[in-house]
């Protein structure tokens, strides 16, 4: 309880999924819970599920792409709480589809200022209060995704990559500047959350109908492990201060890519090819 009783704590991205997993997953633990979301609807019932364990809570829509908005979160946090101690960049959305010769610049540059500029700003913004609490921790959510590529999703997966490397930088400076901030890298895979829906807007129908049937397998037959879940491993290792998290299917391939770092391109391609016929 040491770890969170007691303790302010921000999640972005908690309208949903892992985000609002790790909201409640933090209350029951005895923290003070700071949650965001751009979507209002989500964050709302976030916002009351909270509330009915009795948290201390508040909430904001923010987007994290915005700078200004999240400095003015951060401020606006430590403000009300007067102390933050953790902060956990879990927004993040998905685009997938096209290859990358086919893939327009709009569509890099959005996922890039939600999955990476997003957690620039959380990180930069909020760490000066993380060092002052004198027990920070810096948790940012990169993927399977950022230590193994796929065809077809290059947006996400170039936005995974910066954010593991991002954050494997940060935990270097902590630790030789001697600051009493921890740091944690996130690579879930195979969690039931809608982040690779996410990047076509709430509407279903405008999901491309071979995307569509491709999400529904990913779906049906790789999302097994629940976000619930995730947030309960995620919770443990920052209770332990461990510097880099595996979840689900991200521990197996994390073996392959080690064992076959040139190679295993080819195992990707082939098994895409066995699941969906062809990428």
């Amino acid at each position: 309880m040491s770890s969170f009783a007691g303790k302010v704590a921000v999640v972005t991205g908690a309208g949903s999924g892992i985000g609002r997993a790790l909201a409640l997953g933090l209350a029951e633990r005895g923290a003070r819970v700071a949650i965001a979301d751009w979507d209002a609807k989500g964050l709302d019932d976030t916002a009351q599920q909270l509330l009915a364990r009795s948290a201390d809570t508040m909430s904001a829509r923010v987007d994290v792409s915005d700078r200004t908005a999240v400095a003015g979160w951060a401020s606006d946090v430590a403000q009300h709480f007067g102390v933050v101690h953790q902060i956990y960049n879990n927004a993040g959305i998905a685009a997938g589809g096209p290859l990358i010769a086919e893939t327009d610049y709009e569509a890099f540059e959005r996922v890039l200022a939600v999955n990476l500029w997003g957690v620039l700003h959380g990180t930069k913004e909020f760490l000066p209060h993380l060092v002052a609490s004198g027990a920070g921790h810096v948790v940012n959510v990169s993927s399977l995704n950022g230590f193994m590529a796929q065809p077809r999703l290059a947006p996400y997966v170039t936005s995974k990559f910066a954010v593991r490397g991002f954050t494997e930088a940060l935990r270097t400076e902590m630790l030789a500047a001697g600051l009493p901030v921890a740091v944690t890298v996130v690579h879930p895979g195979g969690v039931r959350t809608n982040i690779a829906r996410s990047g076509y807007g709430p509407d279903a129908g405008t999901i491309p109908p071979d995307r569509l049937e491709r999400l529904e397998v990913y779906e049906r037959r790789l999302f097994r492990t629940s976000a619930e879940e995730a947030a309960r491993i995620i919770l443990r290792a920052v209770e332990r201060k461990k510097g880099r998290v595996l979840i689900a299917q991200a521990r197996g391939v994390d073996r392959l890519v080690r064992l076959l770092p040139e190679s295993y391109p080819r195992y990707v391609v082939s098994w895409g090819r066995r699941l969906f016929g062809q990428w």
